[in-house]
């Protein structure tokens, strides 16, 4: 009789950044029977459930100080604890993967404390507070900056890149645009992530007059949470929440301003997309900066302070660049020197050999 096939339970919650290596991972096991960990108000209640069954538990992480709801909070993560190893129980999986966040903890408790190997992923060139907190006990910590190691000492670490969505590595990624932009027109992308930049999409708006008169056309991905989003109107202006086909999009772009969320890095670089980085501000422990540091050391890209950015500077950066297309030639080949293509078959690889051993 043929083995069964094995069994892995995904803890993967929050934002794109969390979710999409997650899925890119799941696609490389087609011989494993996959289920998800996530939490019932988070973006994977609409990513996931048309691929893995969805199993939600109650967590959430700590923000502040300790205080009255640090003690809800706890009592909640021992809640979730007890919950998770009752569905690894029970489903009788034989690992676990994460890819960090707060659902990471009960999921990484849950597991060692039956005695299930876990795999950990971080994407970001800083550790979060999770992952050099329990990558220890994980059996592999798999990275997506090699920079990543130095603060990870004791932690069994993998260099393997992070994994992007299949539409960055298929066909897709030369496929033509279904937006009106004339061939040949310089083509600046605008992006936030999956939760959009509500700053950056001001200071863009305010600066797109004097790119539209040098002849560029602009596609901004406003994200749902700007209530301006549509106060531009400009036959050379696109702006759309979110657009599906970013690897195309990408891979048309003259540049891009971004945030510098490792996801979006990683299809920056994939793309070999030159770009301006402006890294979110109030991120944990300022890792987008990290982040950002990493591709700017490189010359994949240059990277402006949120705080000390003004109209008239991004205005002017923007246009020199446009101005030099060997320096932009030159940052996108460094940009692909950094990406990983076939991080996700190496992760894979990493999660068999941590399981099936």
């Amino acid at each position: 009789m043929a083995n069964a096939p094995i069994r892995l339970l995904i803890a993967a919650s929050g934002t794109g950044g969390h979710l999409f290596p997650a899925i890119a991972l799941a696609d490389k096991l087609p011989d494993y029977q996959i289920e998800w960990l996530g939490v019932s108000n988070r973006l994977e209640t609409q990513l996931v459930p048309k691929q893995y069954p969805l199993n939600t538990i109650a967590v959430e992480g700590f923000q502040q100080g300790f205080g009255f709801s640090s003690i809800r909070i706890l009592g909640k993560l021992a809640l979730s604890i007890l919950e998770v190893r009752r569905i690894l129980k029970q489903g009788n999986f034989q690992g676990v993967f994460t890819t960090g966040g707060y659902i990471a903890g009960p999921a990484v408790i849950a597991a060692r404390s039956l005695g299930l190997p876990v795999v950990f992923h971080e994407s970001n060139a800083l550790p979060g507070k999770v992952t050099r907190f329990f990558g220890p006990w994980c059996n592999a910590v798999a990275l997506g900056f090699e920079v990543a190691a130095k603060y990870l000492p004791r932690a069994q670490n993998v260099y393997v890149g992070t994994p992007v969505r299949a539409q960055f590595l298929d066909g897709a990624i030369n496929a033509p645009l279904d937006l009106a932009i004339p061939d040949g027109v310089p083509l600046i992308v605008v992006f936030g992530g999956s939760q959009g930049a509500v700053a950056i999409n001001k200071l863009v708006r305010e600066s797109a007059k004097a790119w539209f008169d040098a002849g560029v056309y602009v596609v901004h991905l406003t994200g749902d949470r700007d209530p301006e989003a549509d106060s531009l109107k400009h036959p050379q202006y696109i702006a759309l929440p979110f657009y599906n086909n970013m690897a195309a999009l990408l891979q048309r772009a003259t540049l891009a301003i971004s945030r510098s969320g490792a996801g979006s890095l990683t299809e920056l670089a994939v793309c070999g997309t030159p770009a301006i980085l402006i890294p979110y501000p109030f991120a944990a422990e300022d890792h987008q900066s990290y982040n950002a540091d990493v591709f700017t050391s490189s010359g994949a890209a240059l990277t402006l302070k949120q705080s000390e950015l003004t109209t008239q500077t991004l205005q002017s950066i923007v246009l020199n660049l446009l101005q030099s297309p060997p320096e932009l030639a030159k940052m996108g080949e460094k940009a692909h020197a950094i990406a990983v293509p076939d991080s996700a078959e190496k992760l894979a690889q990493l999660v068999r050999e941590v399981i099936e051993t």
